[in-house]
């Protein structure tokens, strides 16, 4: 009697042992979502918070079964907070992982090659997942001090670029890693330059590549333009080129430029003043620095736009003049 009863028990010992071991691996292959979702997990939780938390959104987590996973790989303790992402199809051991190991979601902002200083802050304050700490009212000089940059003028200092950041990741934080970048692209390539060139210093070299950038968006061009400005700079000749004179206008500017506006002396008016203006006029991309360091060899001293996103390159004022006729004039 006594056996029957004890090979009764081990039997069902071993039906709920079989059950409960075909539950566990239905659990371990089973996706917690269908689609992608997001949680946010705050500093702090527990394991049983964080278990909780996901049941509230409706990821179907088997609470007891994640526990028994979480105990299993020695990982129950070692759940990090921040904002993380579950891939559709994504099983709990992966989930688990991806707690224990902190692999956030990474969010992208992107700075586009010829923003000014003041438009890449406006999109670090229209980023909903950069936590902002450099009010964008704050005056530009203010702001460097904030970010301990010993530089006169932001401005070309932040080099145009994709990063990466996670949910709360400080406004401040994101430039100071555009401006090392920046840094170290400069420093490079002002390494490599080319010889006889009509720049002291880095500090030069970006101001041209800013002018460069302003003044065209096709990269095959971009060593001609860069040819240009390199002659007028050695033979004394004022570089007359427009985006400085925008840059120089702040405000004012409205989308044309006046006459007027030519003749108006500023520190930027590249019409009035001689050599480079006294900063960069925007961030210029790796592309503009390149050309500015490696100029085309040109007896070219002028150009002008031919409606197509490209420009027309003159050796001679006569030659240039036809040209703005043609493109710019329609004249034939």
């Amino acid at each position: 009697m006594i056996i029957r009863i004890l090979s009764n028990l081990v039997l069902l010992a071993l039906l709920v042992f079989g059950w409960a071991w075909v539950e566990y691996q239905a659990f371990l292959t089973q996706p917690l979502t269908t689609t992608v979702r997001t949680i946010d997990v705050a500093k702090g939780s527990s394991f049983n918070k964080i278990t909780r938390q996901l049941q509230q959104a409706n990821i179907d987590i088997q609470p007891f079964w994640f526990k028994i996973l979480a105990y299993q790989t020695g990982e129950v303790n070692r759940l990090q907070a921040g904002e993380y992402e579950l891939i559709q199809g994504i099983t709990p051991a992966e989930f688990l992982h991806q707690l224990a190991k902190g692999e956030v979601k990474q969010h992208d902002i992107t700075f586009p090659e010829g923003l000014t200083f003041k438009e890449i802050r406006q999109l670090l304050a229209k980023n909903a997942f950069v936590q902002q700490t450099v009010p964008e009212n704050m005056p530009a000089l203010q702001v460097l001090h904030q970010l301990g940059l010993s530089i006169a003028h932001p401005e070309g200092w932040f080099f145009p670029d994709t990063y990466r950041f996670t949910k709360g990741t400080k406004d401040r934080v994101i430039l100071l890693r555009a401006h090392k970048k920046m840094q170290a692209v400069l420093k490079q390539q002002w390494q490599h330059k080319s010889p006889d060139l009509p720049l002291k210093t880095a500090y030069d070299a970006l101001i041209l590549a800013s002018i460069v950038e302003k003044e065209t968006a096709a990269v095959s061009e971009r060593a001609e333009i860069a040819g240009v400005f390199t002659q007028r700079l050695k033979i004394g000749m004022r570089l007359q080129t427009d985006p400085t004179v925008i840059y120089g206008m702040g405000e004012r500017y409205q989308g044309n430029i006046r006459r007027q506006d030519l003749h108006t002396v500023t520190a930027y008016n590249t019409y009035r003043i001689k050599g480079l203006p006294p900063t960069p006029i925007a961030m210029p991309g790796k592309d503009a620095i390149y050309a500015a360091l490696h100029p085309a060899k040109t007896k070219s001293l002028y150009f002008v736009a031919n409606g197509d996103g490209r420009h027309i390159f003159s050796a001679t004022l006569r030659a240039h003049n036809k040209a703005v006729n043609q493109y710019q004039r329609k004249q034939h």
